[in-house]
């Protein structure tokens, strides 16, 4: 169906690839991958026909029905929903016609047409565009409502609606994740699954991918190479090719030892909640993918805090608003080290509101906040990124913010920083006015990690982020020590990073009992209508002046009485990271090849005695850790 012969494809003097063959066939669904720059975008341009290759050629049939999502929309006072029917072009071109008819009085052509439209399906049309849009997140009210009266987001999910509203044979979709909340892209995975025609998808969502497509062109290193089956089957197969390189073998050892260390940690800590065994499933995929990254250019980790004080945070009975009506109400969290949070809820719910409460930056109407002394809070989010200084360098912005610790350091150990997150040579001295949305993410990411918080605030960090980048914000997130905060539609990143899922929902938060596919359960059967979030919501009552001292009281000593169990807990964590880290050193040892020889005889009974009491140490903790946490698991329920 597209055939692509020995193509090339430039941007100015840089051959973005070349040399790509390959032929996509009717109805296969294809993800499009590589960093960003890569070409991704030119691709589906020469889809289009507004690029033509630089050498090579592509071939598609010429009476295909081509969709794609518009970059573009002009605000006008058209009503959403006949924007969206502006999608079906046929329909709109018949609809022409039969008032041509009619105004002709010509009776015969009046019939035919509208035969014709009803086997278009005009007559369905307008529900069928009613379905797309309550999918993609609109409201009824909303249909009839002014394109110009919608923010730029929404904006985008009309174009995509609209694209989706085409009977097409060909649909090209260039990352139409990135202005969706999560319920409206297990419903777009669900609508594109479904759709009969081809599929060419650029996505920087792992999960999405691989529930949709079936087939992966990869572009890297100047090549496009398109592999069978989903965005796992590639990385395996692309793991596989890696091994074969002698200069990667090493590296993907070491890439894999390091993986193993976070299941192997998480596997002793995984409780039988859902969430938690759903978590250990994710960990133990990531290793197997490790391998299939050790060329990426990312590689930073988030240097440990200077100080852990427990709690770091607390908000008790906090409200917010924004001049009129709360948004929230009776917010109340205790965050400590090592707590990893995830908000779910759909778009407008409350989620960044809650995350600037807990920043800071939103002053609440009531309740009360406690910070332990030493709270230094991390925040990343979209605004921020509109805050860079348009003349200045990754470099400057770097040195103004960064500190002390920045002054003190030279600019070469702040260039190496740098390059942990792609910026490299000359990059780190150009102004940012020019870098795409995904360089500025990274920069605001390496500003917020500089500063070595003991809370992070990270609220959709993965917006703009290409695969590779996602990856290495994932393993430097399962290292960070601190408490974290996460806002993301990325389920990749979810199911990773989180142990813990809290619902906003109806001006409430509360904690989501599940992993999530239970969340996506919970949204199909009417976003909670017997859900737990809800019944927060409902159960809030005014209190008396009695009653909230009283709570407080209560709370207070459930912190009290929580503490000392949380310290246990904590010491046991520390030790088996110590005996950990023991038993690999030994390990180590035990591995060089001189050991075995009849001069190290010694010295390997010593090693092998050693590892023996290690283990009786380490089973010894691991039964004290897990009583402690049968213990605080008991207190807390």
């Amino acid at each position: 169906m597209l055939n692509f012969t020995d193509v090339a494809i430039r941007r100015g003097p840089r051959v973005l690839f070349s040399g790509a063959s390959f032929s996509l066939f009717r109805g296969e669904k294809v993800g499009i991958t590589g960093e960003n720059g890569s070409g991704k975008s030119s691709l589906l341009s020469l889809v289009r026909g507004e690029l033509q290759p630089d050498a090579g050629s592509f071939d598609m049939p010429s009476q295909l029905a081509v969709a794609h999502v518009s970059q573009e929309l002009l605000a006008t006072d058209q009503a959403a929903i006949e924007f969206v029917l502006d999608g079906d072009a046929e329909l709109r071109a018949l609809e022409r016609s039969i008032a041509a008819a009619e105004e002709a009085h010509d009776g015969l052509r009046i019939g035919e047409l509208h035969a014709r439209y009803a086997a278009a399906g005009g007559y369905d049309a307008r529900a069928r565009a009613g379905r797309l849009m309550h999918g993609l997140g609109f409201s009824s009210t909303d249909e009839t409502r002014p394109v110009r009266a919608f923010s730029g987001g929404w904006r985008v999910r009309l174009n995509v609606a609209q694209a989706l509203m085409c009977r097409s044979d060909l649909l090209l979709l260039d990352e139409p994740t990135n202005h969706l909340d999560l319920d409206a892209i297990l419903w777009l995975e669900n609508w594109l699954r479904e759709y009969q025609g081809t599929l060419l998808l650029i996505a920087h969502d792992r999960e999405f991918l691989d529930r949709v497509t079936d087939r992966i062109v990869n572009l890297e290193h100047g090549k496009a190479q398109a592999y069978r089956g989903n965005y796992a089957a590639f990385e395996e197969q692309r793991a596989s090719e890696l091994a074969l390189q002698s200069a990667m073998y090493a590296r993907q050892q070491r890439e894999i030892k390091h993986m193993e260390s976070f299941v192997e940690r998480f596997r002793a800590k995984a409780s039988k909640a859902r969430q938690a065994q759903s978590r250990l499933k994710a960990l133990e995929r990531m290793q197997r993918i490790a391998p299939a990254h050790v060329d990426s250019q990312f590689e930073f980790s988030f240097a440990p805090p200077d100080k852990l004080p427990r709690p770091l945070l607390a908000l008790d009975g906090q409200a917010a608003s924004y001049g009129g009506p709360p948004v929230l109400e009776q917010v109340s969290f205790t965050l400590a080290p090592g707590d990893r949070l995830a908000l779910l809820g759909r778009n407008g719910a409350g989620k960044s509101t809650c995350m600037k409460l807990l920043a800071g930056e939103l002053r609440a109407l009531a309740g009360e906040r406690t910070e332990a002394r030493d709270l230094r809070i991390g925040y990343f989010a979209q605004h921020q990124l509109e805050q860079l200084l348009p003349a200045e360098s990754a470099l400057q912005h770097l040195r103004r913010l960064g500190g002390t610790r920045a002054a003190r350091q030279t600019e070469q150990e702040l260039r190496d920083y740098l390059a942990g997150f792609g910026f490299r040579g000359d990059r780190v001295f150009e102004p940012v006015a020019p870098f795409s949305g995904g360089e500025k993410a990274r920069l605001v990411l390496a500003l917020v990690a500089y500063l070595r918080p003991n809370l992070m605030l990270l609220d959709e960090p993965t917006n703009h982020l290409d695969l590779e980048m996602r990856q290495a914000l994932t393993v430097a997130l399962q290292e960070y020590e601190g408490a974290m905060v996460l806002v993301s539609h990325d389920r990749h990143l979810l199911r990773t990073v989180a142990d813990q899922f809290y619902v906003v929902h109806g001006g409430a938060v509360a904690p989501f009992d599940g992993d999530l596919d239970d969340y996506a359960r919970w949204l199909s059967n009417g976003a909670g209508a017997v859900g737990q979030a809800e019944a927060a919501a409902s159960s809030t009552e005014v209190e008396t002046a009695q009653t909230r001292k009283q709570r407080k009281r209560d709370e207070a000593e459930r912190r009290n009485r929580l503490s000392p169990l949380r310290a246990e807990v904590s010491r046991w964590e520390r030790e088996l990271e110590l005996l950990s880290r023991e038993r690999a050193e030994i390990e180590a040892e035990l591995a060089a090849p001189g050991l075995y020889d009849e001069a190290g005889k010694d010295s390997l009974q010593d090693l092998l005695a050693r590892q023996g009491r290690l283990a009786q140490r380490v089973q010894k903790a691991e039964a004290a850790w897990l009583e402690a946490g049968e213990k605080l698991e008991a207190a807390t329920s």
